[in-house]
């Protein structure tokens, strides 16, 4: 199976390409730019630095919003999501009929190394499938489609440009950052129970979208890679759940609000390695 046999396969009921964008994101094919953002949660007026941005519309699915950026000479297409990987693979599958070239996955993970802080950098080597929503991109029979473990890779150089952004960027700023393997849950309630087996997979990060975004994103032939926010540390009794203090929450939110910007837009002006 691949990315034409989705496409075939909708437009075999009646559907076209058009039709596809407009639902799964909510704007006409030809609104998306090369360089796109991808964000379960938040949105553009979490970063000031980012410039103007166009609000264009929202899908029939109202979590799912698109702004058009300007920042400097860059245009930059703004997707947020809302949260889950079902949602956002979707997302992520239709952005194969537009003009995107390159996607960057912007969110936050938890961490599960003593050595990450809160408000910390980290940037996924890989991710492994803890998702169900990726088997129906593994296999042609939805009977043969566990891939639950299998880890899933961003773009090669798209990850080695975007280190090089990132380590610039924290460097000068003086702020932490770190390569992640991460592991993609379907739960936030049921995963603390999860965590030992999890660690024990080489896991120092969770979280719940990458692993179908780097699957989807493969298969539609967009080279993609993410960044992410420490939100949380479980294994330092600083989980989703208790624990975080006022301070580290702020902390975090100034250093996404500064950094990420820079390091996305150092990113994209050096076109993300091509």
């Amino acid at each position: 199976m691949n990315y034409q046999d989705l496409i075939g396969s909708m437009e075999r009921f009646g559907s076209t390409e058009r039709d596809i964008c407009i639902h799964s994101i909510g704007v006409d094919p030809n609104q998306i730019h090369e360089n796109v953002i991808i964000a379960p949660w938040w949105e553009p007026p979490t970063f000031p630095q980012f410039g103007t941005f166009e609000y264009l519309s929202e899908s029939e699915y109202s979590s799912i919003k698109v702004w058009n950026l300007a920042v400097g000479g860059l245009e930059i297409s703004y997707i947020k999501t809302g949260i889950g990987a079902p949602v956002l693979m979707d997302v992520i599958l239709a952005l194969g009929v537009t003009l995107c070239k390159k996607i960057i996955f912007i969110g936050s993970v938890g961490a599960l190394d003593d050595k990450m802080g809160i408000g910390d950098i980290v940037i996924p080597e890989y991710s492994i499938c803890g998702d169900g929503a990726s088997r129906y991109l593994a296999s042609e029979k939805l009977a043969d489609g566990d891939v639950f473990g299998e880890k899933q890779y961003p773009d090669k150089t798209m990850f080695n440009c975007l280190k090089k952004a990132t380590s610039h960027v924290c460097e000068e700023n003086g702020i932490k950052w770190h390569i992640g393997n991460n592991y993609s849950t379907d739960t936030v309630f049921a995963q603390f129970v999860h965590i030992d087996e999890i660690i024990e997979m080489g896991c120092n990060i969770i979280e719940m979208e990458t692993a179908a975004a780097f699957r989807a994103a493969e298969f539609a032939g967009i080279p993609m890679a993410a960044l992410l926010s420490v939100s949380d540390n479980t294994i330092v009794h600083k989980s989703l759940v208790s624990g975080r203090t006022s301070e580290e929450m702020q902390y975090r939110k100034k250093v996404r609000s500064e950094l990420f910007p820079k390091i996305i837009t150092a990113f994209f002006y050096n076109k993300g390695g091509q």
